[in-house]
């Protein structure tokens, strides 16, 4: 080859060279630059229960990532767990038919989050549960162009069902709790995985032999729960009742003892205030496994509660109250579920007795509660269905699933 040919050669291979090692340097960077770059997620829930789940999903994004940071709205948990709130949402849940006083506020509140995604580098929403709030937040994301993540599914399949339309549009990624949403979100266009259960991420694995026996069970001296939620709505309706219900059955049987169950101090608080005269009563706040583990029978608000008792093996009865006109007019022709609580949901018969909505009289409640507690053979057999119902819930980690998708998300 002659000289000038092969000096343009030369040239020209470490032209080639050059641009090969500029671009595999500009490659590495990028990479440097993105595995060093600081996310920023913002996280909303708007009940206690919600502040729970979103607290453990913090914590398991931590575990993978200590560059992400966290801003919302939520609880106290939330807060303990890192992320930076704008207010705190969680001590101010309503129920849906009390939540109309709250709906100037609640808008107030929309308005300032959508002005804070406008204005800061968000790369990620999610929301959990309460779609009535937090669809208004995952929409204003969607149109910023920042994608979403909705965890925990709103149960469109039990009523509402129209409102599939709007989850489309509003949600890149459902991470659902319940194992038989997947396919029904699914089937309707929404990305959809099942993380598992959060309420059970601490029996993970470990829930198969909690059956309880009840070989040596007396009613005479039965430990009943009572769990009256953990909405200020809830307790405001259900706490009387239950304490009314408990002052039945101690007419009955003197020495039954009884435990109520509140969700922090505060609520303990509120459940001592408003004790009945003459009912004795002793409070915990451990939580709802641990009271369910501990006791022969429990009555329960209706809610994600119902799940962490049967986990426990607990025979339970379960009440929800609303608006008796409410309920006629509206709540009845919504419903399309022909079960309410989610035990019955999950098992597809009524497993629970499920007073729902409560609306009269307590004396069939009590009636229920007693024909349980003189059967003991049936409270054996009722123990050992619940947990089975609910131990492939407790298969799989709901907070690390639910984490491995949110890094998805950010990295995709």
């Amino acid at each position: 080859m002659p000289k000038i040919a092969r000096s343009r050669f030369s040239m020209l291979s470490k032209f080639h060279y050059l641009v090969a090692v500029s671009s595999s340097k500009s490659t590495i960077l990028q990479i440097m630059a993105e595995q060093l770059r600081k996310y920023r997620i913002f996280i909303s829930a708007a009940e206690p229960s919600a502040d729970s789940h979103c607290a453990g999903l913090i914590a398991a994004v931590k575990q993978y990532r200590r560059d992400i940071e966290f801003v919302g709205v939520g609880g106290p948990k939330m807060s303990q767990a890192g992320c930076r709130l704008l207010e705190d949402t969680a001590g101010k849940a309503a129920m849906i038919y009390k939540a109309f006083a709250h709906v100037a506020r609640y808008y107030a509140l929309i308005r300032r989050i959508t002005a804070y995604l406008k204005a800061s580098k968000v790369d990620l929403v999610i929301v959990c549960d309460s779609p009535a709030f937090n669809f208004h937040i995952a929409r204003a994301a969607k149109k910023l162009g920042i994608k979403t993540i909705f965890y925990v599914a709103p149960q469109l399949w039990a009523w509402a069902g129209w409102r599939i339309r709007k989850l489309r549009k509003c949600c890149d990624r459902l991470c659902c709790i319940l194992p038989f949403e997947q396919e029904w979100f699914s089937k309707r266009g929404v990305e959809t995985v099942f993380v598992g259960n959060p309420l059970l991420d601490d029996l993970y694995g470990c829930i198969g032999d909690n059956f309880k026996r009840y070989a040596d069970f007396d009613i005479r001296i039965a430990k009943i729960a009572l769990m009256p939620g953990s909405r200020l709505a809830e307790i405001a309706a259900l706490w009387p009742q239950m304490q009314r219900i408990a002052l039945r059955l101690k007419q009955k049987y003197p020495r039954m003892t009884f435990t109520a169950v509140a969700v922090d101090q505060k609520k303990l608080q509120l459940l001592k205030a408003a004790e009945i005269q003459g009912f004795g009563c002793s409070y915990t706040t451990d939580g709802v496994y641990a009271a369910a583990a501990d006791a022969d029978f429990a009555i329960v608000a209706s809610g994600s509660a119902t799940l962490q008792v049967a986990a426990a093996g607990c025979a339970m009865v379960v009440l929800y109250q609303c608006s008796r006109i409410l309920w006629h007019l509206i709540g009845r022709w919504l419903v399309k579920s022909d079960y309410l609580c989610l035990v019955n949901i999950l098992a597809q018969k009524k497993l629970v007795p499920e007073f729902m909505p409560y609306l009269g009289s307590i004396g069939p409640i009590e009636q229920t509660i007693q024909a349980l507690l003189e059967d003991k053979h049936s409270l054996a057999q009722f123990s050992e269905e619940l947990v089975e119902l609910v131990k492939p819930l407790a298969e799989k980690n709901a907070g690390g699933e639910a984490a491995q998708a949110v890094i998805n998300m950010l990295t995709l």
